[in-house]
């Protein structure tokens, strides 16, 4: 039963990995597009494309510095 909470917990984190990161793309990148078309600039959607980009990123280093974090503090009490 652990073994399987455990799978359970990684595919949960591989999830929020994946969400962290496709959902400020997809929407930057969208909101890109609508922008592009209204104001005939549509160079914008690459710029807010990589600002998407850089969000996702930092979503997920935030994200992995708190696992980290928190499994260190596990480990410290365990050691205590």
């Amino acid at each position: 039963m652990r073994k399987k909470q455990k799978v359970f917990q990684a595919f949960t984190m591989v999830i929020q990995f994946g969400l962290n990161m496709i959902v400020p793309i997809v929407m930057c990148t969208l909101f890109g597009v609508w922008i592009g078309e209204k104001i005939h600039m549509p160079a914008i959607t690459v710029l807010l494309f990589l600002m998407g980009s850089l969000a996702g990123f930092r979503n997920i280093f935030m994200m992995a510095k708190k696992i980290y974090q928190d499994d260190h503090k596990k480990d410290a009490k365990k050691s205590e």
